[in-house]
């Protein structure tokens, strides 16, 4: 339920629902029987581990951003969301109808593929350090003379295994992706990651925001269609970069989560759990960062 701080939701447990939450490492997840409702909370993960620090207002932000995308890219391809309206949830959640209200949505079931589908318009994170190490990005050969946070000629698919909870992703090569998720689905989910990411891209850099790279998730549906779930280019799922101020060469003030990251980094944490709080300053930008893309994608 909410902590003492009536901004913060860390968790929930609605006891109405019947069973208790599936928790990741941001949502907490029931089950309506044919169709789910994902929560979000204000916790955020780094490095794949649960911080022990909640960001205020993370989850109305994650929410409201997905919901949009969701919306704009519906005729494009199916995703899995029906409502963010409490009043089309099951009326026995109607007592907290107050801490759903703006932090989840009613969406569809899928089975979810076991591989993340990361698309990649410009260098950076993992993908630069693999390439400084020999030139490619998840097996992808790159040309020569890239620079940090350089765009990339074509955007370019690179999946990543699906760690459980406490595990860590690990990029990996197209080909091992069909191995694990099957062929079929890994060529659907790669055409449409690529597309909806380019068409994400167009849109926000007339907002003046870059989309460096997001991470998208599939699930297969009832009737064998695959679809996008989980959440859509939100800052806990890409980097966003300022157009105004993106500089090819250099690291770049980012609008999303890689702004803990950074932090994390700057301590020296060994990203072994379990991982450390941030400080108040650090936690209160990461909200104000998370605060105006929802309020540049969402108005």
């Amino acid at each position: 339920m909410p902590s003492a701080d009536q901004d913060v939701l860390t968790e929930t447990n609605f006891t109405e629902t019947g069973a208790p939450p599936l928790r990741g490492k941001v949502r907490d997840i029931y089950d309506l029987g044919k169709t789910l409702l994902l929560v979000s909370t204000d916790r955020i993960s780094a490095y794949d581990s649960i911080l022990p620090t909640a960001i205020r207002d993370k989850s109305k932000a994650l929410n409201k951003i997905s919901e949009f995308w969701f919306r704009k890219t519906a005729d494009a391809f199916p995703n899995h969301f029906i409502s963010s309206d409490e009043a089309d949830f099951p009326p026995e959640l109607s007592p907290h109808f107050s801490t759903l209200r703006s932090r989840s949505m009613l969406v569809r079931k899928a089975a979810p593929l076991p591989v993340e589908c990361i698309v990649r318009g410009y260098i950076c994170g993992s993908a630069w350090k693999e390439y400084g190490r020999g030139g490619t990005v998840c097996g992808i050969r790159m040309p020569d003379g890239l620079k940090l946070s350089q765009n990339l000629p074509e955007p370019v698919f690179t999946p990543s295994t699906k760690a459980p909870q406490g595990g860590r992703d690990m990029n990996i090569t197209f080909e091992r992706a069909c191995e694990i998720a099957g062929a079929e689905e890994m060529e659907a989910a790669r055409t449409a990651s690529l597309k909806i990411y380019k068409e994400a891209a167009r849109h926000a850099l007339g907002l003046g925001i870059i989309i460096a790279d997001t991470k998208f998730e599939f699930g297969v549906c009832e009737d064998g269609g695959l679809m996008f779930i989980d959440e859509m280019l939100t800052p806990d799922s890409s980097r966003f970069w300022s157009s105004a101020d993106y500089k090819s060469g250099e690291a770049q003030n980012s609008f999303d989560k890689q702004f803990v990251r950074d932090y994390l980094d700057s301590i020296n944490w060994d990203r072994n759990p379990p991982a450390p709080a941030l400080p108040p300053e650090v936690a209160e930008k990461t909200s104000e960062k998370y605060a105006e893309m929802a309020r540049v994608f969402a108005l």
